[in-house]
């Protein structure tokens, strides 16, 4: 079959893409902006990437056309597809009917966490033998790739897996299907990591989103599992609204928790207070623990010993993007983190400070995602900044006025259109054995980069 994928670029519709292709598919694809490093991935596997949306693309005849949700009515391709009456699918759904029909479906869903969770998961999945498919918002270090087919298990090296991993996100399907994604998936095993109000382009309020997970819980088998943060009230909510599954809780007495932290992130996993193992990793911030919790409870419900599942997130390399270092100049630290959301910008910041003590922490930050753009949480942006030393705000192409949002913090804090111009001021004001830390959910304008070379040029001078 050939599919020809409209907004072939973003991370999820990409790892449609590459699933397609592994299926035995033939798969052309377009997007507005068609660049690395997705665009190098795609070419790499042989899909054919045009730039823009010309109604002439339907030329290319194919069987189906899978439309992701950056598409939305006027787009010219589309209203031709239209036109014509020709056959289209959203992404999550051609997904649910092509590649998830026969799996137990792993899924995580929640405002945060979701990547880094899904990663860790796939990874204990595979590091038990079992050779999981998976579809990631990001790329896991452990396997270097967003997506794939499940493999051959090692303990039936002549089948395929059973198990599908996948990041379920909240965000609407289509245009054409306002429906969240997750719906589509109909997981066995279910991880509600947090849910807090966010997408303000699309969602009223908390309480509409609270619906869509209830919307994802009635999907989930009486035979399945719900790993539930415990501490969330908004879970909570959910799942009093009515569950027919099974619910184990995670960061509460009741259920998984993780203490005795020492300074290197290391801690021990108890389960219905009863001792399972201890974590040996270098992975900082009570998120990441969090996340680690219900990665095992997940994997336990598949069959995965606990003790395994220990082992394993040893081994784990985090997701790029996560507070991924990108280069160390003349002793200061440059970071790259996808945080952008401000309980995610809080929580990446403590993790840093955590890891650096004392040390000055920089923080450049672009509020680039939908709900920052519309300035729903910039009354919380100041308190998410707390543990930095100095903020650097990129306020082009912003509905609202970053510099009075930041008001709270001005002895601290700067704002700035110019990108060249926030390189040229952040390389100036850090030093040696500054951290650096970039925080956006885009490419932002290559920064990391361009700081690294500027704080270069800088210690050459």
């Amino acid at each position: 079959m050939h599919i020809h994928i409209l907004g072939i670029c973003g991370t999820f519709m990409g790892g449609i893409a590459v699933l397609a292709k592994e299926a035995g598919h033939k798969v052309t694809g377009c997007d507005a902006n068609v660049y690395p490093p997705m665009s190098t991935q795609l070419e790499a596997q042989g899909i054919q990437l045009i730039e823009g949306f010309a109604p002439e693309q339907t030329n290319l005849n194919p069987d189906i056309y899978v439309i992701g949700n950056v598409v939305s009515r006027g787009n010219p391709l589309m209203e031709e597809i239209l036109n014509r009456g020709l056959p289209y699918i959203s992404g999550p759904q051609w997904l649910a009917e092509n590649v998830l029909q026969d799996k137990w479906v792993l899924a995580v869903a929640g405002t945060h966490g979701k990547t880094t969770t899904t990663s860790m998961l796939a990874w204990i999945l595979e590091y038990a033998g079992l050779a999981p498919g998976f579809l990631i918002g990001g790329v896991p270090q452990n396997f270097g790739i967003s997506a794939r087919l499940p493999g051959a298990p090692k303990q039936e090296p002549k089948g395929r897996s059973p198990f599908f991993v996948i990041e379920a996100d909240e965000y609407d399907t289509a245009f054409f299907d306002k429906r969240s994604k997750f719906v589509h998936y109909h997981p066995r095993t279910a991880i509600l990591n947090n849910l807090e109000f966010d997408h303000a382009d699309i969602f009223p309020d908390l309480a509409a989103i609270e619906t869509q997970f209830h919307h994802l819980v009635r999907t989930i088998p009486a035979q399945g599992l719900i790993v539930s943060n415990g501490r969330e009230e908004s879970l909570q909510r959910v799942i009093q609204r009515g569950c027919w599954t099974p619910v184990e809780v995670f960061g509460d007495q009741s259920g998984w928790q993780a203490s005795d932290v020492d300074a290197a992130g290391s801690f021990s996993v108890t389960f219905n207070q009863q001792l399972q193992g201890r974590v040996q990793w270098a992975l900082l911030g009570e998120h990441n623990r969090m996340n680690a919790l219900a990665a095992l409870a997940a994997a336990r419900h598949v069959g995965v010993p606990v003790s395994q599942g220990i082992e394993a997130l040893g081994k784990f390399q985090n997701v790029k993007r996560r507070m991924e270092v990108r280069g160390v100049v003349n002793g200061i630290t440059v970071y790259d983190d996808f945080a952008h959301h401000p309980t995610a910008i809080a929580t990446t910041v403590a993790g840093l400070r955590a890891k650096v003590g004392a040390a000055r922490i920089l923080a450049v930050l672009e509020p680039r995602s939908n709900t920052m753009k519309l300035g729903v949480m910039k009354d919380a942006l100041p308190a998410s900044l707390t543990d930095a030393n100095q903020v650097f705000c990129y306020g082009a192409n912003l509905g609202w006025d970053a510099a009075a949002a930041l008001e709270p913090i001005k002895a601290k804090s700067a704002v700035y259109d110019d990108l060249t111009q926030l390189v040229e001021v952040v390389a100036h004001d850090a030093k040696p054995g500054d951290h650096v830390l970039v925080m956006s959910n885009g490419g932002f304008g290559g920064v990391h980069q361009k700081l690294l070379e500027r704080l270069l040029e800088r210690s050459g001078d």
